[in-house]
């Protein structure tokens, strides 16, 4: 594990605490994994970094902001409709998941409306 240890914000820290009650490790407050016959405080839930490997592929997929947040700095985009940072799936990727089947059927609308207002065969008058 040579790449960095994302570190977190209080509002990162806080939605992955309550992302950590997933995990199928977690029991209680403790790890199952780090279990040696005393039970284990959860690194992940008492940590401002990025330190449970199963936290991070297992669990961590289920808050896809949060995961695009800390693990594809880089790699992210914001929203240009309501802000947030997003993974995008190619490189013309404008919107979030959430704001892009929205704003596909404002525009649908929009060129619906526009196809309507230039259809020829009603024209631009209303016959007497």
């Amino acid at each position: 594990m040579g790449a960095k240890i994302p570190q977190m914000d209080y509002q990162q820290h806080r939605a992955a605490r309550r992302l950590v009650h997933e995990c199928c490790n977690y029991d209680g407050g403790n790890c199952i994994l780090l279990d040696d016959g005393e039970p284990c405080v959860c690194v992940q839930s008492i940590s401002y970094s990025l330190l449970c490997r199963w936290f991070r592929i297992a669990v961590l997929p289920l808050d896809g902001k949060l995961e695009a947040a800390l693990l594809h700095r880089a790699d992210r985009k914001r929203c240009t409709e309501c802000g947030g940072y997003f993974l995008p799936k190619s490189n013309r990727g404008k919107y979030c998941p959430d704001c892009a089947g929205r704003m596909k059927r404002i525009r649908a609308a929009q060129r619906k409306r526009k196809q309507r207002l230039l259809c020829h065969a009603l024209g631009t008058f209303k016959p007497p």
